[in-house]
């Protein structure tokens, strides 16, 4: 296999310090992410990383610090925003719609894509710029590829709610490459799967990062997957970062080992 290109830094996180009332969640976090890369963020429950992805992508506002994406600088941006300058999230607790089937699901995905008007989709009006049908079309044609490439052809009309949860997660993460993201956010992807459903995760995972180029911020619990298949690794304890660097680097940390081996607490 030969060695990825890993481009010059796409998202910039700075100084960021997060509050809920008196309780800090977030305390003076920075790191970057390359284009390209995979980057992890690892630490013992509680310790802010879901919080860290809720500001990178517009759900929490960080009392200090900014994030710059691109090189442009935000801080106060809602999550629609986020998404519309190339950030697409999954999250821990699938907010998938059951009832729907999983083409439908996925083509949700495109919503921020669409350009003919809700009057123009309802009428399927042809006098449009190219018209709302063909429009839709080419969406449903983006979507069936990555249903292809997730390997979920034979559920492409199956309500989500039937679906196992391994390929349940596997719709969410079709979802979000919907959007077309540059840089991809992923909560906790292997949440609650077996050693199967985590190897193919973990490859899809590594083919989206390959194929599609799309960076990746990622949040693990299972250290084997992290360390295989990261690039960097950044680690929080109690909303404050402890380490961060290679995972070769990040495993031979004494404050990331005793963090986990609970010999600090």
């Amino acid at each position: 296999m030969s060695a990825k290109k890993i481009g010059d830094v796409i998202l910039d996180v700075s100084h960021i310090s997060l509050r809920f009332g008196g309780v800090k969640a977030l305390t003076d976090i920075s790191f970057n992410v390359r284009e390209h890369e995979i980057r992890a963020i690892i630490g013992p429950n509680g310790a802010g990383k879901s919080s860290m992805l809720n500001c990178i992508n517009g759900v929490y506002q960080p009392q200090e610090g900014s994030i710059n994406f691109r090189g442009q600088t935000f801080r106060h941006m809602n999550s629609r925003q986020v998404a519309e300058m190339g950030i697409a999230r999954t999250f821990q607790n699938l907010a998938l719609f059951k009832g729907m089937s999983v083409i439908d699901n996925i083509m949700t995905g495109r919503n921020l894509r669409i350009r003919s008007g809700l009057l123009a989709q309802a009428l399927r009006n042809p006098f449009g710029i190219g018209g709302a049908q063909k429009e839709e079309e080419a969406h449903r044609e983006f979507v069936e590829h990555i249903i292809d490439f997730l390997e979920i052809q034979a559920h492409r009309k199956t309500p989500v709610g039937q679906l196992p949860y391994g390929l349940q997660k596997r719709v969410d993460l079709g979802r979000a490459l919907a959007m077309e993201p540059k840089v991809l956010l992923l909560d906790e992807p292997m949440a609650g799967m077996n050693l199967e459903e985590k190897q193919d995760m973990s490859r899809f995972i590594l083919d989206v990062n390959d194929e599609f180029g799309t960076t990746i911020v990622l949040i693990e619990h299972d250290m084997g997957v992290v360390m295989d298949i990261s690039d960097r690794v950044v680690v929080l304890d109690y909303g404050k970062k402890i380490g961060d660097g290679t995972p070769d680097e990040v495993r031979g940390n004494e404050e990331v080992i005793s963090a986990y081996l609970g010999t600090s607490h």
